[in-house]
C-alpha cells in the first residue's frame, strides 16, 4: 500500500487524467465552512481553512477565490516518501513558464494548472514519461 519510490519507475509509468470543470482555491475562517459546500480538499492553516472546490460551487455560495485552474491527476501510486517526483514534474512545467499547485493525496498526486494551459500540461507530462 506504500506506493512506488523509485523515481525512474515513477517517471516511466506516468500517465495523467484531466478532470472536468474549473477548480479554484479559497479560504474561509476556521469553523466557518458554508453549509452545503463540498470541497475536494481542505487544509487547516493558521490563517484559516484552505479549500479547493469547483468554481460554480464557490460562485453559488458567494465564496471569494483565486487561481481558476484545471485538475490533473497523476495516475501512478507514488509513495509519500518518494524523492524528486513532484519536483521533476514542477520543474518541467516551470521551464515553460507554467505555475502549478501540486497536492498529494494518499494514492495520487494532483496538479492544478492555469485554465487554458491544461492541454499543454498534459503534453508535457506525456513527454516526461516518453523521455524517462
Amino acid at each position: 500500500m506504500g506506493g512506488e519510490q523509485n523515481l525512474d519507475i515513477l517517471l516511466r509509468t506516468l500517465t495523467a487524467t484531466l478532470h472536468d470543470g474549473v477548480h479554484v482555491f479559497a479560504t474561509v475562517a476556521k469553523g466557518h465552512m458554508p453549509e452545503g459546500l463540498h470541497p475536494i480538499m481542505q487544509f487547516e492553516e493558521a490563517e484559516g481553512t484552505t479549500l479547493i472546490l469547483l468554481k460554480p460551487e464557490a460562485d453559488a455560495h458567494g465564496v471569494r477565490y483565486e487561481f481558476p485552474s484545471r485538475m490533473i491527476t497523476l495516475n501512478v501510486h507514488s509513495s509519500l516518501e518518494a524523492v524528486g517526483f513532484i519536483a521533476r514534474v514542477a520543474t518541467e512545467l516551470a521551464t515553460r513558464g507554467m505555475g502549478v499547485n501540486p497536492v498529494s493525496g494518499f494514492y495520487h498526486d494532483h496538479l492544478f494548472v492555469p485554465v487554458g494551459r491544461e492541454q499543454e500540461a498534459m503534453a508535457i507530462l506525456a513527454g516526461i514519461a516518453k523521455s524517462a
